[in-house]
């Protein structure tokens, strides 16, 4: 998110200074799946999908950000289903005749969350489009190109704070059940106790500026099990 960029090399120089390693600056150009499986890796941030469907095995976990998301326990998270405001279609009618956007199949607040979520009430994606991001999944809704879409809460929340005008025309009308948080990683040769420490340090030193616009409160530690007990979800 460009308007959280300062921020995170902000929050990144405190962990950098406390650790006494490490890269001067966030690497922002490298493929995801490179850094994560790197054995250079210091830290990163992943989902909780490839996390237990490919790379639990890979890496080591540092610990997993907690957002204060209302209702939730400390690191979970939850995706929003959204929908053009206005519409009057409930979830069985937008299921059923309608196009749900995700962002990408390894999602699991795009499409693992509202997937088990619409199992839960006997239901499932019937129309899917790919948008390959959370904010084109919503734009998409807003252009009728699709019909509902599952936002993860901490990226809705950032950008209502950052441009309010981006969802003004969108309403979120129910929610996934919390899940594990977006956890973040070190290399399998890594210790990831020290890193686990100057994270924490460096959340509790930001400003309350960089705060409210990170929404970190803090750290949390979420055993591995806790995700790999979630099902990984069909493919769309």
């Amino acid at each position: 998110m460009p308007h959280a960029a300062s921020a995170y090399d902000r929050l990144w120089a405190a962990i950098r200074d406390d650790l006494g390693a490490g890269p001067k600056n966030i690497d922002r150009s490298i493929d995801p799946w490179t850094a994560w499986q790197s054995l250079d890796l210091v830290l990163a941030q992943t989902c909780g999908l490839p996390y237990r469907a490919r790379l639990f095995d890979q890496v080591n976990l540092v610990g997993t950000p907690d957002y204060g998301l209302r209702d939730c326990p400390k690191g979970y998270y939850y995706s929003y289903l959204v929908r053009r405001r206005g519409e009057t279609r409930n979830l069985r009618d937008l299921v059923h005749g309608g196009t749900i956007a995700f962002n990408e199949p390894l999602s699991q607040s795009g499409w693992a969350a509202p997937v088990a979520y619409l199992a839960d009430l006997g239901l499932g994606p019937v129309e899917t489009m790919q948008t390959g991001a959370h904010l084109a999944s919503a734009r998409a809704v807003l252009a009728g190109h699709a019909d509902y879409a599952a936002i993860d809460a901490i990226t809705y929340l950032m950008w209502d704070y950052a441009e309010p005008q981006v969802f003004a025309d969108l309403e979120a009308f129910t929610r996934t059940e919390p899940t594990p948080g977006l956890p973040f990683i070190t290399s399998r040769t890594a210790d990831p106790k020290p890193i686990a420490a100057a994270v924490t340090r460096a959340i509790d030193g930001l400003s309350a500026e960089d705060r409210d616009i990170l929404m970190l409160k803090g750290l949390a530690q979420i055993p591995q099990e806790s995700y790999r007990a979630l099902p990984i979800p069909p493919l769309p």
